[in-house]
């Protein structure tokens, strides 16, 4: 792999999941405690669950996948829990995995990002383990975006002060 391509997709890869981090920190700072396992609908996931669902995809692709670690994950933990962890818990594991994440993108070689490996049942090479992890996590930030907009009925402000209607250059 060209290594200039390959040093463009890990820093990529690496600002989007500090990109989600940040949103779902300021989604969660509008928030209290008690609103962290209360579920949108009966199949809906709760915020607390889409962290943990979140950290557990994360390391499963990313940190023991890509770094060719052992998978010790367990699943279903990610969606039956539904109480015992607080939004400052939370958000520490979430950077905790964030940052482990991020640091085994950069340290990963090249030949760890050309090698294709089975997770959950697909067949990814470590760049498809890498996006899958990146896009999986930033559909559940939206989704935590929209559930938090649903309970406090707030704008967010992700992007307060920036000027987002400047055309391409």
């Amino acid at each position: 792999m060209n290594d200039i391509i390959l040093k463009e997709f890990k820093e990529n890869a690496v600002f989007r999941l500090d990109e989600s981090l940040r949103m779902i920190t300021i989604a969660f700072s509008k928030i209290a405690d008690d609103m962290l396992w209360k579920r949108p609908t009966e199949q809906g996931m709760a915020l607390g669950n889409q962290i943990l669902h979140s950290c557990g995809n994360m390391t499963q692709y990313i940190c023991t996948s890509l770094a060719e670690r052992v998978d010790e994950r367990k699943r279903d933990l990610e969606f039956s829990t539904n109480t015992g962890l607080t939004k400052e818990e939370l958000l520490k594991q979430l950077e905790t995995t964030v940052r482990t994440a991020q640091d085994t993108i950069h340290n990963a070689s090249a030949l760890q990002y050309e090698t294709v490996r089975e997770v959950q049942g697909f067949r990814l090479s470590g760049v498809g383990v890498v996006l899958h992890a990146v896009e999986h996590f930033s559909y559940h930030t939206g989704q935590i975006a929209f559930w938090v907009k649903q309970l406090t009925q707030e704008d967010l402000g992700f992007y307060a002060g920036v000027d987002l209607t400047q055309n391409n250059k």
